[in-house]
C-alpha cells in the first residue's frame, strides 16, 4: 500500500538513488526527532545527509513531503505481525513492538513531532492517517483469526480492537509522565482481549442487549 500517483519523494528506486533516499530520511528522522517538524530544513537536512541541496529540493520540494515519504518508509519497514495463535497473545506482541518504538528515545521524540505537526498542518494529518492505515491492516489479520477460532464475536470491527490496544500508549507518551514499559504494553493488550470477547467491538451495537 502506498500514495497514489507520483508525488515528490514516493518513487521506490534501486542503486545509488535507493542510498540517496536512505541518508536523507535518516537525516530527516534525526533532525524531526532533535527540534520538531518547526525547525526542519532542507538544506539543513541535505547537510546532514551528505548529498546535495538540489537533490533535494528537485526530489521532495518541501519539508511536508519529505516527512510524508518518511512515514511512509517507516510504516513499509516495520516489523510484520506475530501469530502465537492466541488472540491475547497476537496483541501482546503488537503491544509491545508500538511500547518499544514509541519508548525509544529517537523514535518517541520522532512521533511526538510529527504527531504535533498533524494537528496543524493537513498534509501530514494524511501522511500520518496513511502511517496508521497501514499498520492497523497489517495486524487486523490476529483479530479475523481470532473470530474464525470463536474467540471473539462475529461483527467485531477488527480494527477498532487494533486501535485500543496502541492508544493507551500513545496516551502515555503524549500527557502523561507514567511508565512506557512492558508493564503498560501487556495492560493495553488484556484491556482490549477482555473486551473485544466480551462483545465490546462489535459493529453497529450487533448481538447486544
Amino acid at each position: 500500500m502506498g500514495f497514489e500517483g507520483a508525488n515528490p519523494g514516493t518513487v521506490r528506486p534501486g542503486g545509488r538513488t535507493a542510498r540517496v533516499r536512505a541518508s536523507v530520511l535518516q537525516a530527516a528522522g534525526d533532525a524531526l526527532a532533535e527540534h520538531g517538524f518547526a525547525h526542519l530544513d532542507l538544506a539543513d537536512i541535505a547537510r546532514r545527509a551528505e548529498v546535495g541541496k538540489t537533490t533535494v529540493y528537485r526530489r521532495w520540494g518541501t519539508v511536508t513531503s519529505l516527512v510524508a515519504d518518511l512515514l511512509m518508509d517507516m510504516a513499509e519497514q516495520s516489523l510484520p505481525r506475530t501469530e502465537t495463535g492466541s488472540l491475547l497473545g497476537d496483541l501482546k506482541a503488537n503491544a509491545r513492538l508500538v511500547q518499544r518504538t514509541l519508548a525509544d528515545p529517537r523514535q518517541g521524540a520522532l512521533f511526538k513531532a510529527v504527531i504535533a505537526a498533524a494537528t496543524c498542518e493537513a498534509k501530514t494529518a494524511e501522511a500520518l492517517h496513511r502511517f496508521y492505515d497501514i499498520r492497523i491492516t497489517e495486524w487486523t489479520p490476529c483479530v479475523q483469526q481470532a473470530i474464525d477460532r470463536g474467540e471473539v464475536p462475529e461483527g467485531t470491527d477488527v480494527r477498532e480492537v487494533i486501535r485500543a490496544v496502541s492508544a493507551p500508549l500513545y496516551y502515555r507518551l503524549l500527557t502523561s509522565s507514567d511508565r512506557l514499559d512492558e508493564a503498560a504494553a501487556d495492560q493495553a493488550a488484556e484491556a482490549a482481549a477482555t473486551a473485544a470477547c466480551a462483545g465490546a467491538y462489535l459493529r453497529g451495537g450487533e448481538g447486544r442487549a
